[in-house]
């Protein structure tokens, strides 16, 4: 049974920020002393990038804990725009974190690209990620169609959706694949690759990061009981294996009792 759900509140967005930077360092670290490797899912946005920005700081002064040649990168969901388009969540990681860091290129497992080997196909993009995510669980000696996941982050835009499973679209009812095509998401750009609900749930720990008050409806809507009895906001469905965790700033718990 997934553990209970734990709301943090942190003063601002920078505090925010800074501490799912240091709590983030010191689960990959924990993951890398018990089995040598960690794992992690990123995500985008806003407060995706500080975060990775604040990590990048951290490597950078003495006494780092993570290492990160021995960390396996992987994305929530993708834009499905030609590689290297500033707009991708990729592009942006790299800006802000992987550049900075000794991560080794063959644990960068980004979402296949709109000029990628599919070309303009997102179906067929979805699938080849998915069947990466397979072929490494599978070296890995896991017996799940994904391998460990020990940390993955979600943003939570002001509708409740997560990654790119967006309320009342098809992605969310996926559960027999780990990745989903999305061709008609209601914010630009529509068409994307997104990790399904499944998969977001046998994460380890799942961290939803939210952080501004266009955000405090749906983070107070998630977290009560009503909202995740009725199940219509995809962040209200979220559970990780071991640990839920909602760190969020002020302006987003603005709602909560």
């Amino acid at each position: 049974m997934p553990a209970p759900v734990e709301i943090v509140v942190h003063d601002d967005a920078e505090a925010l920020a800074d501490a799912v930077a240091v709590r983030l360092a010191a689960a990959l670290h924990q993951a890398q002393r018990e089995r040598g490797e960690a794992s992690v899912v990123l995500t985008g946005g806003g407060m995706g990038g500080r975060v990775l920005g604040a990590l990048a700081d951290a490597a950078s002064r003495p006494g780092s804990v993570v290492d990160w040649s021995a960390v396996d990168v992987w994305w929530g969901d993708e834009r499905f725009l030609p590689a290297g388009d500033p707009e991708r969540n990729e592009t942006q990681a790299r800006a802000r974190l992987l550049d900075h860091v000794a991560v080794d290129p063959a644990r960068v497992h980004a979402m296949p690209a709109a000029d990628g080997p599919d070309g303009d196909d997102v179906v067929a993009a979805a699938a080849r990620h998915a069947e990466e995510l397979a072929a490494v669980a599978r070296r890995t000696g896991v017996a799940k169609p994904v391998p460990v996941f020990d940390v993955l982050l979600l943003g939570v835009g002001p509708d409740g959706h997560v990654a790119s499973l967006f309320p009342g679209l098809e992605g969310v009812r996926v559960e027999d694949s780990s990745v989903v095509a999305v061709e008609d998401a209601p914010k630009p750009p529509p068409r994307r690759t997104s990790m399904t609900l499944p998969v977001i749930n046998g994460a380890e720990q799942v961290w939803c990061v939210v952080s501004g008050t266009d955000k405090a409806d749906a983070v107070a809507r998630c977290l009560s009981d009503e909202g995740r009895a009725e199940g219509d906001l995809p962040a209200s469905r979220v559970l990780g294996e071991q640990a839920t965790l909602w760190l969020i700033d002020a302006d987003a718990a603005a709602s909560l009792g």
